[in-house]
C-alpha cells in the first residue's frame, strides 16, 4: 500500500523494521495480507503479554459491547471501573498487603509518568527528579526530561529541566555502590544537584537495554529516599503486569515505592490504560487538578478484569513465567557459550531477557535475519545492541522453542559471515583512552 509512504509521517519505525502489511493477529502470531505467519517477540512492546485476541478476553469484550456498555466514560463512575477496582484491590492490591489508591490517568504511560512526577513535585514543593542513565519514561516533554536516549531528547524542540541524572546500577563498572555516590552527593549542599522531590527507576530497564537493577541496589535507593525525605516512583510500565515472574517487578525485593505508574499489559488487551498507584497519605490531588479526555477507557476495564480473574487468582501463571524465563535463560547461555563471551552475554530476569551483542551492528544483521526467517524481534539500548526478548507470557512451550531456534540459526548464519569481531569499549578500563 502506497498509503503509508504517501502520507504517513517519517517519524514510523516500527514499520520500518517491519515492513509489511498485517491484518490478522492470534496468540503469539501476526499475519501479513500475503498470509505469511510471524511468531511475535515483540508484543506490542510489551503491551501483548497475554497474546493477541485472547479469545477469554475477546469473549468478555464483546458481550460488554454487545450489552451497549459504555465505551467512554471520562472519570464517571461506571459499572466496568467499579468492577475492574474491587477485582484489582482483591487479587493484587490485598494479597501483597499493598494499600494504595488508584489514579486513572490518560491512556499511555507517559501520561502516568507525567501525573507522577507532577504529584512528587506539589506534594513535597521541589522541583527536582532523580533519574538514572539509560532510563527511559516516555516522550512527552516531562518524561522526556526523565528518559537518557539522545535520539528522543535531541527531538524535544526546547530546554529539558527539573531532572538530575545518576548512575544507574553497573553504570560505572562491577563493584561500585553507585546508590553510594546518590546518597553523597544529596548530602553534600556544593554538590550542585538540587535537592529533590522524587528518585523514578526501573526495577529492569527496559528500551535502556535489559539492565536489571540488584535487589541490594534497589533497597539502598528506597534507603537513600528514606534518609533524604523523597518518594520513591517505581515505574513499571514495561517490567510490571507479570513480565519478570511476579505481577510486580519489585514484589520479591523488599522495597514499599511511594508510586507505581502502570500501563502497557493492564488491559491485557493492547487497550490504552494507564494508572498512578499512589499511597494514601499521598493522594493530595484536589479535583480535576490532573485530568485526560480518555482515562475512562471502560473497554479496558472489562478486559483488565477478566485478565485478573483469569490469570492472578492464584500464582499458577506466575510459576509458569519463571518456569519459561529459566528455559530462556538457558537458551540464552547456550548461545554465548557457543558463539562466545567476548561477543555476547545476557540481561535481564523472568521473561524480560535480552541477549546483549558486542555493536548494534551485530544485533540489526541478527534481527533483520530473523524476521525473514518469520519471527519479529526488536533491538533495545543506547546502540540498539540488546537482542529484546518480550514474547507474550503465554506462548506455547512449542513456540517459544521455535522462536529461539530462529534466533539462534540467524546468529549462526550471521557470525558464519564474519571473520572478525568488534571489541566491545570498556569505558572503564584503566587502559582506556579518550582520543581512541
Amino acid at each position: 500500500m502506497k498509503i503509508f509512504e504517501e502520507i504517513e509521517s517519517e517519524v514510523q519505525s516500527y514499520a520500518r523494521s517491519f515492513p509489511r502489511v498485517f491484518n490478522k493477529a492470534q496468540g503469539e502470531h501476526l499475519y501479513d495480507l500475503e498470509g505469511n505467519q510471524y511468531l511475535d517477540f515483540l508484543a506490542g512492546a510489551g503491551t501483548l503479554n497475554y497474546g493477541h485476541n485472547n479469545p477469554l478476553l475477546k469473549k468478555a469484550l464483546l458481550r460488554y459491547i454487545e450489552s451497549d456498555g459504555i465505551t467512554h466514560g471520562l472519570d464517571l463512575h461506571t459499572k466496568a471501573k467499579g468492577e475492574f477496582l474491587m477485582t484489582f484491590n482483591e487479587k493484587i492490591l490485598k494479597p501483597r498487603d499493598m494499600n494504595y489508591m488508584v489514579q486513572f490517568t490518560g491512556p499511555t504511560g507517559a501520561n502516568a509518568v507525567e501525573a507522577a512526577m507532577k504529584l512528587a513535585r506539589t506534594i513535597k514543593k521541589r522541583q527536582n527528579i532523580i533519574n538514572f542513565t539509560n532510563g527511559y519514561h516516555g516522550v512527552t516533554l516531562g518524561a522526556l526530561a526523565a528518559t537518557g536516549n539522545s535520539h528522543h531528547r535531541s527531538a524535544a524542540g526546547t530546554l529539558l529541566s527539573g531532572i538530575s541524572t545518576l548512575p544507574y546500577d553497573g553504570y560505572l563498572g562491577e563493584g561500585i555502590d553507585t546508590t553510594s555516590y546518590l546518597d553523597k552527593v544529596l548530602t553534600d549542599s556544593s554538590s550542585g544537584i538540587d535537592h529533590p522531590a522524587a528518585i523514578i527507576v526501573e526495577t529492569v530497564q527496559g528500551e535502556g537495554g535489559i539492565t536489571a537493577a540488584s535487589f541490594e541496589w534497589l533497597q539502598n535507593i528506597q534507603k537513600v529516599c528514606q534518609k533524604h525525605d523523597l518518594l520513591l516512583i517505581i515505574d513499571d510500565i514495561q517490567t510490571g503486569c507479570g513480565r519478570t515472574g511476579s505481577f510486580f517487578s519489585f514484589e520479591d525485593i523488599g522495597i514499599e515505592p511511594d508510586m507505581i505508574t502502570l500501563s502497557k499489559s493492564l488491559s491485557g488487551y493492547g487497550l490504552p490504560f494507564a494508572v498512578v498507584l499512589i499511597k494514601p497519605e499521598h493522594d493530595i490531588w484536589k479535583p480535576g487538578e490532573h485530568n485526560g479526555t480518555f482515562r475512562g477507557n471502560n473497554l479496558a476495564f472489562v478486559t483488565a478484569k477478566e485478565t485478573i480473574d483469569h490469570y492472578w487468582s492464584d500464582d499458577l501463571f506466575a510459576k509458569e513465567i519463571r518456569r519459561k524465563g529459566k528455559y530462556i535463560s538457558g537458551r540464552v547461555q547456550k548461545i554465548i557459550e557457543t558463539y562466545g563471551e567476548g561477543n555476547f552475554s545476557s540481561r535481564g530476569r523472568g521473561m524480560f531477557q535480552g541477549l546483549n551483542c558486542v555493536n548494534g551492528d551485530l544485533a540489526n544483521k541478527i534481527t533483520k535475519l530473523c524476521f525473514k526467517k518469520g519471527l519479529m524481534i526488536e533491538t533495545s539500548g543506547a546502540d540498539d545492541h540488546v537482542i529484546k526478548f518480550l514474547c507474550p507470557l503465554t506462548i506455547s512451550d512449542e513456540n517459544l522453542t521455535k522462536g529461539i531456534d530462529i534466533l539462534e540459526n540467524s546468529i549462526k548464519a550471521v557470525c558464519a559471515g564474519i571473520d572478525d569481531f568488534d571489541e566491545e569499549i570498556d569505558y572503564f578500563h584503566e587502559d582506556y583512552e579518550v582520543a581512541s
